[in-house]
């Protein structure tokens, strides 16, 4: 899908921790570069220079902003009065300046009008440092897209130009050779030497390809036969298209269609509800279709759901924001998540790293353009450990306050760590004494992705819960604790006797719970999945919890029965404060 010019997309969570990454896709493109544990500011600094053919259909778009303080007196509509205009390239034009823009070396191929908009394009690309290779088509019209704005607000669109029907077989023809050419000129400038004279030139001297096909004309049939015919000269393909059923055969890297391509591409309905359910289930059969090794399926407010051969998924979820700084946005994101396929990216880092580019483009109005120093600038400030190194964790956090971490200050920082591709994992108890069942269940939770929350019940909700003798360790020293294992990155005190706010601020991926019961008995499980979570139940070590330890340490400190026994044991009279103990406690509850 192409979700800059003609739609707002929200860009932007996997099913298992990732240790592998996108090395190894295997296809006409032969292995990525090899996943090494590089960090995601690495990767970055990985694609600098990296020449990359796009070739589609290019386009300008045009904004215009105005103010209105009343209404005309002929009909009832807004009185505007333009304030500025402001021209961008669109469409494949905008993928390459943003791959521009974060460091790589574009080339662009299209199709161009003899006219001014294709004149404005073109200084676009030169202004951004897009290599042109545009052809221009005599009679043809640069498509453009207008749009009239008050208080930030999409009033107006016009859509003008573009091909008035097929492109004549004489212009097809140039625009092939273009192609042609490009490819060349990329594959030479960047051949190694032929040390062994067999003239072979090894996989880096192939060009990557990013393929912009939103159906304006840019690639006609003999263009598209001919990419799908010569697939092996390229390395890494990208492919972006309304329709993936037209390039059947092409065995792309990647593909990017919205929920509503890809259904119909694999005869699906397209669903409207439970989408990223529903995107997952759609992830094997594209693949099949497309022969993709890497489908992002966008599902607009519900973020994207992303997939390799291997069945591993990651959802990245995002921030719905106004139409009018969503132009643009799949464009980065599009650019980010090719260059860090070609990087070398395992899935959740380029998911991540693809969802950062384009969230930094929409905090404000016009088409989006991501630039490398502000990705960088961003990884760095939220992840100083990870953005140079790899490892299990996105982030290594600071020390836990003996309060816990300040809630707010928490989901800032889940909010950024989600937009680095970090899966959120949520889990919250008393943890009053901590015990071998408890170690093991938070191991298993970190597993099950790459930032594990823990939330403690406060004093006054231990006791609410538990009784009033209760708890036997105070907050401060179960948060210690807990903070101390390598296995939690975050400890966090709530109040009330559920974790439902918490839950609520912070959107885990996943929440887990101890137990033997189905995931629908847990009270939490309706929010969480509303919320766009998985509820995942682990087991409780056998004998294993803190009613059982804190019931032998008073059975083996009260004084001896009359029997010689110990109170609390059978044969025995339990003392009072005994009997009260076993009594409050009968379930063995963590």
């Amino acid at each position: 899908m192409r979700p800059s010019s003609n739609d707002q997309r929200h860009r932007t969570g996997n099913d298992q921790r990732h240790r592998t990454g996108l090395a190894g896709l295997t296809g006409p493109a032969g292995p990525a570069v090899p996943a090494d544990g590089t960090g995601p500011a690495d990767l970055v600094e990985r694609w600098s220079g990296r020449p990359v053919l796009v070739v589609g259909d290019a386009m300008l778009d045009e904004w215009r902003f105005a103010t209105s303080t009343r209404l005309c007196r002929e009909a009832p509509a807004p009185v505007l009065t333009l304030d500025r205009r402001q021209i961008a390239a669109g469409g494949a034009a905008n993928t390459a300046v943003n791959l521009a823009a974060l460091g790589a070396r574009p080339l662009l191929v299209a199709p161009i009008g003899v006219d001014p908009v294709g004149d404005q394009v073109a200084r676009c690309l030169h202004q951004a440092g897009v290599q042109d290779r545009m052809v221009a088509q005599p009679g043809t019209r640069t498509p453009v897209k207008r749009r009239l704005l008050a208080a930030d607000q999409i009033l107006l669109r016009e859509d003008d130009g573009g091909p008035a029907g097929p492109l004549p077989a004489e212009q097809v023809e140039r625009l092939l050779a273009a192609l042609v050419a490009s490819t060349e000129e990329i594959r030479l400038d960047h051949a190694e030497p032929d040390v062994d004279g067999t003239g072979a030139h090894p996989d880096g001297a192939r060009p990557d390809l990013v393929i912009c096909d939103y159906g304006l004309g840019a690639l006609p049939d003999r263009i598209r036969q001919w990419l799908i015919r010569h697939r092996d000269r390229y390395g890494t393909v990208a492919l972006d298209t309304h329709d993936l059923t037209r390039w059947a055969g092409l065995r792309p890297t990647l593909i990017t269609p919205s929920i509503a391509e890809a259904a119909p591409a694999v005869g699906q309905p397209t669903p409207d509800r439970d989408r990223v359910a529903a995107a997952r289930r759609l992830l094997p059969r594209l693949h099949a279709a497309t022969g993709a090794d890497l489908v992002a399926v966008t599902l607009d407010t519900d973020g994207s759901v992303v997939g390799d051969r291997s069945g591993a998924t990651h959802h990245c979820r995002t921030e719905p924001v106004a139409a009018s700084r969503a132009v643009g946005a799949g464009d980065a994101y599009l650019a980010a998540l090719t260059l860090s396929v070609v990087a070398g990216a395992t899935l959740p880092v380029a998911a991540g790293l693809a969802q950062l580019a384009a969230a930094l483009t929409v905090r404000d109005c016009g088409t989006c353009i991501c630039h490398r120093d502000a990705l960088t600038a961003a990884l760095s400030e939220s992840f100083p450990a990870a953005a140079s190194g790899g490892g299990r964790r996105v982030t290594t956090p600071a020390a836990t306050p003996a309060a816990g971490t300040d809630p707010a200050n928490l989901v800032e920082q889940v909010r950024v760590q989600r937009a680095a591709g970090a899966r959120i994992v949520f889990t919250n108890g008393c943890f009053d004494v901590l015990h071998r069942g408890h170690v093991g269940y938070l191991a298993e939770a970190a597993a099950l992705g790459d930032l594990l929350i823990v939330a403690v019940n406060s004093d006054h909700s231990v006791r609410r819960l538990k009784g009033p003798d209760r708890p036997v360790n105070p907050v401060e020293d179960r948060v210690a604790v807990l903070a101390a294992l390598t296995s939690v990155d975050h400890v966090v005190v709530f109040e009330e006797d559920s974790p439902a706010g918490l839950i609520e601020r912070i959107r885990p991926d996943v929440y887990v719970k101890g137990g033997d019961y189905p995931p629908d008995m847990v009270p939490e499980a309706p929010l969480v999945r509303r919320l766009g979570g998985a509820v995942h139940i682990l087991g409780y070590v056998a004998d294993r919890s803190t009613s059982a330890v804190i019931n032998r340490i008073r059975s083996a400190a009260a004084p001896a029965g009359p029997a010689g026994g110990r109170a609390g044991r059978p044969g025995t009279h339990p003392t009072p404060e005994a009997h009260q103990e076993l009594e409050a406690h009968p379930e063995g509850a963590r």
